[in-house]
């Protein structure tokens, strides 16, 4: 049989279809000639589609193809070290080696594979087709910006991907790397997207970019054989690292990344928020009754209408109408050992009284058409009796470096009164029309502005809070785990929205942030569901930070007498865990290994394991299976060896599915044979302990 014709190659750009793409119309990128050497680990190609520069690192290789020439906004944590190499080159291909590492560029069309010693690490994806070599393109050029695929084995997990409420294994899967205001945790948006995924098979890819990226992983319109992705930025920048386990994977990922700086200790206790405190004499009642009932917690908030004009909002300033004396009622709530949160977020009422002097500095995004600020116009659905309208506001411009530094230094004097901590929510509003001071626009700007905006308001809290910098942050890109810590957006308030935050806050960690926080019970739709309430609690002990938060009072004993004593002993047992949290942190800000670890983080040895995505571990020790359903009933996975119940000290063997029905103040928890916990006193707040934990005992199960 004779060799059939390629398909006639065009030499532009073809509109992309996303869900039904022709890939025999995407022009493959070719190599024209042979490499140049720039230095010991980097080279660089002539392609058809521009420059095609390759760096050797320690631990993977990174890819950069097209123009370089926009802001990267410093989502790398400084630069990757090139590793020498030696480099082999013919007509067809080149062959890059490095410690031990083999890159083999195949030229015409341009495809990799990626090696170890032992094995294939990534590989151009080999889905064949009749006429042509690759059904889909290695790498192409098309409209939308850069495609890339590369292969999968049957039945190869792929996790990580920021913050999503479905399955943390995102095989089969269309996955859109971009920041919304999800209005909750039922589809794929969400607050917190990152780039970056990985597999147990021992590899991960990061797209260094703040644009818009799709994933097409395993999905079958695509290829249910590889993974696709679709980057839509003007250069393509990929990192493929590699890692024999999934721990080397995340340390090497934020390594490149940042890892986190050590939270304060009392950012640890509970914080107690609602939207919202309507007076302050509510506001000082609540924490009163937190003291009275024994409630132990360190943290009370004023959400947004706790203390801002909705007209006015954004500024910097207590509402006068219900505040002549701000630092008084701070005080008080102070005198009762707490600490205290303001929320804010990076938008400025057309109404505020400092709009028109941060207009007239430029502090604002611009709207492109006419280089006036932008006028973001909120969407009208989500308000109501609670959350009333709000008006037209413009955003800061954190490219602006003015505007950075003055946005910042606000916060000095609300530090100064008294406030601990900020919770900056939202982040997410950038639209495409929207124009920055260092020249980009919204497609590259929107997934970025998060970034831009929480690592304002912390370097505000190192300057500025005498009690030590952290905050609570809604939306987030890669980079964002620097930060802490951040929370879980707007859940439903019912089973299905505290399965999905879970899944949500793992996911999260599997993309190598340790700290995150849920809004226990539900920011809405509640419906005084008290078995629900306790679950969402007993679930949130074991993770970094935890916050009662929703429309509607979220303080235990508005529950009833019985869910009050089941939340009260969580909390105690949270409070007694603070000296073991506190080491499993540490660990966190030294390797990137989060605080929760998902099953697939902490038994990659164990397939079995990997499907209870619900399950993880607190820590290297503790294992938790959160109950997600009504009556108690739930199914814990035990991997093999013998584990301990936290409570009874019961014998269990592992290496089985126990299946349970618990009573509502007992929880599916059990620590390693053989594992020491070190446990604190049992204290109403951090400020009983001191800076770091006291350990009052150590038990070895």
């Amino acid at each position: 049989m004779s060799a059939l014709p390629q398909t006639t190659k065009i030499d532009e750009t073809v509109p992309f279809d996303i869900l039904n793409p022709n890939w025999s119309a995407c022009r493959q990128t070719e190599v024209l000639g042979a490499a140049k050497i720039v230095s010991p680990g980097q080279l660089i190609f002539d392609t058809t589609d521009g420059p095609f520069h390759i760096t050797t690192l320690e631990n993977g290789v990174r890819l950069n193809l097209g123009p370089h020439d926009k802001p990267d906004y410093g989502i790398l944590d400084g630069n990757p070290v090139p590793v020498p190499a030696e480099i082999k080159q013919t007509d067809s291909e080149t062959i890059i080696s490095w410690g031990w590492f083999t890159l083999t560029v195949r030229h015409q069309p341009m495809a990799i594979d990626f090696h170890r010693s032992d094995g294939p690490i990534l590989e151009s994806a080999r889905d064949g087709h009749f006429v042509r070599e690759f059904r889909l393109p290695p790498f192409a050029r098309v409209d939308k910006g850069w495609l890339v695929n590369f292969d999968l084995t049957s039945q190869e997990p792929v996790y990580g991907l920021g913050e999503k409420w479905g399955p943390l294994d995102k095989r089969g899967q269309l996955v859109h790397s971009y920041t919304h205001d999800a209005l909750g945790v039922n589809s794929e948006r969400s607050y917190k997207n990152c780039p970056f995924a990985w597999s147990p098979a021992g590899w991960g890819i990061f797209v260094h970019t703040p644009a818009p990226v799709l994933h097409a992983i395993g999905f079958s319109q695509w290829s249910h054989r590889a993974y696709g992705l679709l980057v839509e930025d003007e250069a393509l920048d990929l990192f493929l690292i590699c890692g024999k386990t999934p721990e080397r994977i995340l340390e090497r990922y934020t390594r490149l990344t940042g890892r986190p700086a050590m939270p304060p200790l009392w950012s640890l206790g509970a914080i107690l928020s609602k939207a919202y405190y309507q007076t302050p004499a509510e506001f000082l009642e609540a924490a009163r009754t937190v003291r009275t009932y024994g409630m132990p917690c360190d943290t009370i908030t004023f959400d947004g209408r706790a203390w801002q004009d909705t007209d006015t909002r954004f500024h910097f300033d207590f509402d006068p109408k219900r505040f002549d004396d701000p630092k008084a009622i701070i005080d008080q709530v102070k005198e009762m050992g707490f600490h205290v949160c303001c929320w804010e977020y990076p938008l400025v009422s057309v109404n505020s009284p400092i709009y028109d002097e941060l207009s007239e500095k430029g502090y604002f995004l611009t709207d492109r058409r006419t280089d006036l600020p932008y006028r973001y116009e909120w969407d009208m659905e989500p308000f109501g009796q609670v959350l009333t309208p709000l008006p037209d506001s413009s955003l800061i411009d954190f490219t602006n470096p003015a505007a950075y530094d003055w946005w910042r230094d606000q916060h000095k004097d609300l530090f100064a009164l008294g406030v601990d901590m900020i919770k900056s929510d939202f982040g997410e509003q950038v639209e495409l029309d929207c124009k920055a001071f260092n020249g980009d626009t919204g497609h590259r700007l929107h997934n970025v502005y998060p970034l831009l905006y929480n690592r304002c308001v912390y370097e505000a809290s190192e300057m500025y809070s005498p009690e030590g910098a952290c905050l609570l942050a809604r939306a987030g890109w890669a980079g964002s785990q620097r930060y802490p810590a951040q929370w879980g957006g707007d859940p439903q308030a019912d089973w299905e929205g505290l399965a999905a935050s879970l899944r949500g806050g793992l996911s999260w960690a599997n993309t190598g942030a340790a700290c995150y926080a849920t809004d226990i019970g539900g920011f809405y739709g509640d419906t005084r569901d008290a078995e629900l309430f306790v679950r969402w609690t007993q679930a949130a002990v074991f993770s970094s930070h935890m916050r009662f938060h929703g429309i509607g009072d979220r303080a235990p004993w508005s529950y009833g007498e019985r869910a009050a004593n089941a939340v009260m002993a969580a909390l105690k047992l949270r409070y007694r865990f603070l000296p073991y949290l506190w080491r499993t942190l540490q660990t966190a800000c030294e390797t990137g290994l989060p605080v929760q670890r998902p099953m697939a983080v902490a038994f990659p040895d164990d397939p079995a394991a990997w499907s209870f995505e619900l399950q993880f571990m607190f820590g290297p020790d503790i294992l938790v299976s959160p109950i997600v359903r009504s009556q108690g009933i739930g199914k814990t996975y035990l991997p093999a060896g013998n584990w301990r119940h936290l409570v009874t000290n019961e014998l269990v063997a592992g290496g089985r599915v126990i299946n349970q029905q618990l009573d509502l103040e007992s929880m599916a928890v059990y620590v390693k044979e053989g594992a020491t916990i070190p446990f604190g006193p049992s204290v109403q707040h951090t400020g009983q302990i001191g800076d770091t934990p006291l350990i009052e005992e150590s038990c070895k199960y």
